[in-house]
This record gives structure tokens, sequence and C-alpha cells, in this order.
């Protein structure tokens, strides 16, 4: 498991991983391996810490897909990281390649959502709708590959599912993603977005952060250049 894994950026308050596709950002119903687990491992390993290791998800990212994943290392940490989350002071950047044409220029999205818990699955629903949700985020083309299109995004929200069932409500779903549209049915460990930057400034020592996880090595995002944002 630890093969996987990447470090993006450790101190004694935060821990920030590059998350591998198909793996959880925090435990469920399956009691397959977490982001959370290997952190743990990482960090009794690394500072021979005997017992238990405190260590909490901060940002959390779909099974299927990769990129960056804070996590406090501090209960201070967490507190003021949460506080953060809550009043949307952390700005998260995605890459995604979708299967459609977009449209072009800087492109906002806002749509009201519920999610189905039996069958983690979520809908774009009408405004009044019990337990709707409004979801934000802003998207921009910028690279294209035969009839799949790269999209820089930037989500304003935190919602369930969010980005995928976004796009595909405008007949982009995300490459892999059969859940959302892709015309590929099959179940894929993977869908093609990830999370590329996060910025924010630190809970302790205030400075700005800007953390960059490198794309995952599969077929298609070898195949696409990135610039810098």
């Amino acid at each position: 498991m630890k093969d996987k894994f990447n470090i993006l950026y450790e101190d004694n308050h935060l821990l920030i991983i590059n998350k591998p596709n198909g793996v959880l950002s925090q435990g469920d119903h399956t009691k397959d391996l977490t982001v959370i687990d290997f952190g743990k491992d990482y960090i009794k390993e690394k500072y021979l810490k005997p017992g238990a290791v405190y260590l909490h998800p901060v940002t959390r990212i779909d099974r299927p897909v990769s990129g960056a994943i804070i996590l406090a290392r501090t209960s201070k940490a967490l507190t003021r990281m949460t506080t953060m989350v809550r009043n949307r002071e952390i700005v998260k950047h995605y890459v995604a390649l979708v299967d459609g044409v977009p449209e072009l220029g800087e492109v906002e999205l806002e749509d009201y959502l519920v999610k189905n818990n039996q069958k983690n699955k979520v809908s774009v629903v009408r405004a009044y709708s019990s337990g709707a949700k409004i979801a934000k985020l802003s998207y921009q083309v910028f690279n294209y590959l035969d009839k799949v299109a790269a999209l820089k995004i930037n989500l304003k929200t935190g919602r369930p599912h969010q980005i995928r069932v976004q796009l595909a409500n405008r007949g982009l779903p995300i490459v892999g993603d059969g859940k959302y549209g892709y015309r590929s049915t099959e179940d894929h460990d993977y869908i093609y977005l990830h999370c590329i930057s996060l910025s924010f400034n630190h809970p302790v020592k205030k400075s700005l952060m800007k953390v960059k996880a490198p794309l995952p090595k599969l077929p298609l995002w070898q195949k696409i250049s990135i610039k810098e944002w």
C-alpha cells in the first residue's frame, strides 16, 4: 500500500497526501484501508511514535478520484481547518477529462443537489426540494484530446460527487465515470478527475500555502499538457 502514496507536505500540524484512485478518504462499510490508515502508519514509523496516532481528515475526495487531501495532526489544526472549510477559505482546483463539447471561456455552474445514501448517488433537483443543497463551481477548457476536453475546475462548495454530477448534468460526463453517464457503464477504480492544487493559510503559522499534486500515471493524463496556473 505504501508505494501508492506521495507525501506533498508535512509538519507538526498537517499531513497532505496525493491520494491514489481507488483508495478511501475515510472508512466505510467495506472496511477497506484508507488514506488515514496509511497516514497513521507513516507517522508511527517515521517518528517512532508509540501508541495511537492522532490524524483526522480535513478535506475528502471520492474513492475513484485522485489528488491532494489534507489531514490534521493536532486537534488545534483540525478545529481551525474545519472552520476554514466551512467559511470556504480553502481554494481547491481540480482537473477533469470530460466526454463532450464544453462551453468556452469561464463557465459558472450552480445547482441544487440531493444525495441518495442508499444508492450512493447524487441528483440535481429543484431549489425547494427536500434536503437540497446548493453547489457551485466554475471551469475553463485548457486542452483537447480527440473527443475529450480537459477542464480546470475551481470548486466553490464541497458537496458529495459535486463535480461529477454537475458536469454530467450538462452532458459532460467525466471519462470513466459510468455512475454519472459516461458511455462505458463498467465499474472503474478510477475516473479522470484529480484535485491538483490546494491553497490556504496555514492554521498555525498563518503563512499562505499552495500545494500541488502531480497527475496519476494513467494513459490519458500522460497525453495532456498542464501549464502553471
